[in-house]
């Protein structure tokens, strides 16, 4: 195989040409497959351009956007000169404008499943259209019918890109979201099929239904796309994923039982960009296929989504987690990603003259014999309004920058890359193009049955019972195997409670984040202004916090089948580090292992558990007591000090409060760390929405912070200042009278420091308040002249520290009424105070409170308050309804 990274083309000797007519087709073996000849070919032909007149286009990240004109094709064989049968023409009819994608056949050969999307209805508004429906082709009985016959049920969603599992059940994308749309009630919400991250489309997940089209399940619970899955010979499902969490990873390539179980990244986060003909390009890991050497097989798109060609490569995922990056234990080197060898072939979705052709698509037969069914255009040009092929120029012609390439041309053809041969299989006409195709064939590697797991088995019940899953890290002092706390003694000292006080470890406490679904426009037409300064993080809801051992390990209580992601706080309650980028999903049940965490730069293999380096943390020696600690819990034999503290006082759930009880130190050995509590209930202004629901914890418990209704009363909340002894007000600290326009008395005044926390609607955008853009947006200095507050305007000095004076046009000096010149004045900068990156980014505000004036005039409760909602993004709103009730 050739390494993709950073190889020259070369170019092949163009193969011998059969000539006819101004049109010409490439063969070099015309007898037919002695094989193939058994097995029904299925393809797709579609047209090129779209009812508009507009070009066909096919986005990765739209998946069911609609192209009409296609219909499905079967041929009893691969000859050129055998029949074609219209399979979609018999239940649509000849002219109707319908669309298909995604053919997949069992491992049998005896059934082929396709996407079919019905035509158009005229006058009829967008939601009111047909959806995607699964079909499916029966050799037997050679009849196509929907999967799910019931009309209504099988309006309820677009479904795309079915495949067959063992027991004959079918996964699929879909965006049903059906048990999102359910977990939405329980939550309070109104139930609605979310959005993409991107607010474009409505979100595909992974389902999965019987083989009659009941029992459909969603198995996936991305907030963006998870689509195209393919199940693979070990049993398993891989498949695309959008990773948009916060900003646009790309699509990347995940796997998980087919009971949702074990999902996981596998290949991607850090392979985005390849050096491709000698420039960098941007790909995306979608639509996987697999070879019967089990190798994994994919067609690199174009970002130009009217460039149809395609560049197929293998993608080593078992040894890799990265084009570059090996999994910690294979001693893999080179690269993960090479080109396909197609024997004299060498494809790329590159826009110049391709003298060996185009590639569309690219099936492997599902033996052994190296062949595959190619959509291939062959080279050709027009000259003299002639078509041409590219094996009737000489070299000197070739070379001509004016060629004009041929429309394309795409047909069928079979490649034995065993023998270097191509035999025809189907032609079509110009201004269409045969795209998918299959040969009903049994498969040489048939799939293996991989079974659910079992409540009360592999998965708890009592979690299962509560609708909840659980995640454990064994260390968030391991990054990437590393321990971070080296410098520190690492977590041998840290854990050690005799030579470790609590104050002094690094980590303290987790905080479990959701990601709140965004509705269609027609639920809710959200204003970017309930965002606030960024809609980076869209809305997000606090799922609890628990504490960190002083290991780094910790295992708490999360509720299963939502989005969630992790961050790690120190002893204040900020996040220490980025955010997490990944959206965490847990089937009822399950318990995720994790090794430790990553840093946003780096490569090495994280996410995957059979990707990374060994754990730091080795866990204890079992029947003994920790190092030091408490003899009160007796570990078992590698067990963190989280799963000890599990096997003695339950597991963790989920807070509201930020709390910590020191349950390690022995006091005959060392002192007693004091109790942290941070709590909601300590609050003179009202508390977040929810917060009264972990009193008794359910798996809908969600923390909802809104600026409006629990920011802005913190500076608006009473602090007077009381002399003990008269018990009379000296002072009034309340923080939007020093932080406004007006002074107690109605006079203006400059805010101090600039600043005004006025509960007003602002004059710069009135769907926020004055304090909010005051907080989070540049300002300018004013000051008060005569009774009126104004911008104040000073001096522009240059590079030297000279003045600067206005010049006409000319360049010459413009004086005043008095003859002197005039300086250019300009205002002053006042940058904002917090930032939306989170709590630590925000060290100028708490700064200033820990200053001889402001200090504890904020309570360590209200501090946490605002940390988190700093922390989850600073958002305006956090529920996409707020407003809407106002």
């Amino acid at each position: 195989m050739r390494p993709i990274l950073g190889y020259n083309i070369i170019m092949l000797t163009v193969i011998t040409l059969l000539l006819g007519c101004n049109t010409e087709t490439a063969i070099k073996d015309e007898q037919p497959d002695p094989v193939v000849v058994e097995y029904p070919v299925a393809y797709i032909e579609r047209d090129l351009t779209a009812i508009d007149g507009a070009p066909a286009q096919f986005a990765i990240l739209n998946p069911a956007q609609f192209n009409p004109g296609a219909q499905l094709l079967i041929k009893r064989n691969a000859f050129a000169d055998s029949p074609a049968t219209n399979l979609t023409a018999s239940v649509f009819g000849e002219d109707e404008l319908i669309d298909i994608r995604d053919l997949s056949i069992s491992d049998d050969g005896q059934q082929m499943l396709m996407a079919i999307r019905a035509p158009e209805l005229e006058g009829v508004d967008d939601d009111e259209q047909p959806s995607w429906n699964i079909w499916r082709y029966s050799v037997a009985s050679q009849t196509l019918e929907r999967v799910i016959k019931n009309d209504i049920t099988a309006e309820q969603g677009d479904d795309l890109m079915p495949s067959f599992l063992p027991d004959g059940r079918i996964v699929f994308a879909s965006t049903r979201q059906r048990l999102s749309r359910a977990i939405l009630l329980d939550e309070g919400k109104p139930q609605y099929t979310a959005l993409d991250e991107s607010r474009n489309t409505e979100t595909f997940n992974i389902h999965v239904m019987d083989p009659d089209g009941s029992s459909i399940t969603q198995l996936s619970f991305n907030l963006s796309h998870d689509f195209y899955p393919l199940v693979l010979q070990s049993g398993q499902i891989l498949y695309s994923r959008w990773d948009r969490m916060g900003a646009d990873h790309g699509v990347n390539l995940y796997r998980m039982n087919p009971d949702g179980t074990n999902n996981e990244l596998v290949f991607g986060w850090h392979s985005h960009q390849l050096s491709l003909e000698g420039q960098t390009e941007s790909i995306d890991f979608v639509k996987p296929q697999q070879l019967p050497s089990g190798e994994i097989l994919m067609l690199l798109t174009s970002q130009d989504n009217t460039v149809i060609q395609k560049r197929p490569v293998l993608i080593n995922i078992d040894d890799y987690i990265d084009a570059q990056q090996a999994t910690a234990n294979s001693g893999a080197q080179g690269s993960a990603i090479t080109d396909v060898e197609l024997a004299e072939f060498s494809f790329s979705f590159s826009t110049e003259l391709a003298l060996r052709g185009r590639l569309n698509h690219l099936f492997p037969l599902p033996d052994t014999s190296q062949r595959y069914l190619m959509s291939w255009d062959l080279c050709r040009v027009v000259i003299n309004d002639v078509v041409r092929a590219c094996g009737q120029l000489t070299a000197e012609q070739l070379a001509d920058e004016n060629l004009i390439q041929a429309d394309p041309l795409y047909e069928l053809w079979l490649l034995n890359n065993a023998n270097n041969t191509q035999q025809l299989v189907a032609t079509t006409a110009p201004g269409t193009i045969l795209t998918e195709s299959v040969v009903l064939q049994p498969s040489s590697q048939p799939k293996a049955f991989i079974a659910d797991k079992i409540v009360g088995n592999e998965l708890d019940s009592q979690l299962s019972q509560a609708l909840a899953g659980a995640i454990h890290i064994r260390s968030v002092y391991d990054f990437d195997g590393v321990d971070s706390t080296a410098n520190a003694g690492g977590i041998s000292r840290l854990s050690d409670p005799s030579q470790t006080p609590a104050a002094n470890l690094p980590a303290r406490f987790l905080r479990i984040v959701r990601g709140v679904p965004m509705p269609p426009d027609d639920v809710r037409d959200i204003p970017n202004t309930d965002f606030g300064r960024s809609n980076n993080q869209l809305m997000r809801e606090i799922i609890g916090y628990s504490p960190i051992q002083p290991d780094g390990s910790v295992k708490i209580k999360v509720p299963a089948n939502v989005p969630l992601a992790i961050s790690v706080l120190d002893i204040n309650g900020q996040r220490i580090g980025g955010r997490h980028r990944q959206w965490i999903t847990l089937k009822p049940g399950e318990t995720l292992e994790c090794v430790g965490c990553h840093t946003a730069n780096s490569s090495l293999p994280h996410g995957r558990l059979d990707a990374q380096a060994a754990s730091i943390n080795s866990g204890a020696i079992g029947g003994f007591s920790y190092p030091n600690a408490t003899s009160s819990i007796i570990p078992e034999q590698g067990q963190t000090m989280a799963e000890a503290d599990e096997m003695v006082n339950g597991l963790a759930e989920p807070t509201a409060s930020i709390k910590y009880t020191d349950i390690w130190t022995n006091p005959v050995l060392s002192a007693v760390n004091p109790n942290i509590e941070y709590s909601y209930n300590n609050l003179a202004t009202p508390a977040p929405n929810g917060s009264e629901c972990f009193n008794d914890w359910t798996a809908y418990c969600r923390i909802q912070i809104n600026y409006v209704e629990h920011i802005q009363p913190l500076w608006d909340v009473a602090r007077p200042v009381i002399d003990t002894a008269s018990q009379t007000v000296i002072a009034d600290n309340t923080c939007s009278s020093c932080h406004n326009i007006v002074d107690a008395d109605g006079a203006t005044q400059v805010p101090a420091g600039q600043l005004s926390l006025a509960n007003t609607a602002s004059s710069d955008q009135a769907a926020h308040l004055t304090s909010y853009r005051e907080l989070f947006f540049n300002d300018v200095e004013q000051e008060v002249v005569d009774g009126i507050l104004i911008d104040r305007l000073v001096e522009v000095l240059d590079a030297d520290g000279n003045v600067v004076y206005q010049v006409d046009s000319n360049g010459e000096l413009i004086l005043d009424a008095d003859g002197n010149p005039i300086p250019v004045l300009t205002t002053v900068n006042v940058p904002a105070i917090l930032s939306t990156n989170g709590a630590r980014s925000s060290n100028a505000f708490f700064e200033v409170m820990n200053n001889t004036t402001h200090q504890n005039m904020l309570s360590a409760d209200e501090r946490k308050l605002l940390n988190e909602w700093l922390d989850i993004g600073a958002q305006y709103y956090n529920t996409p309804f707020y407003s809407q009730d106002e």
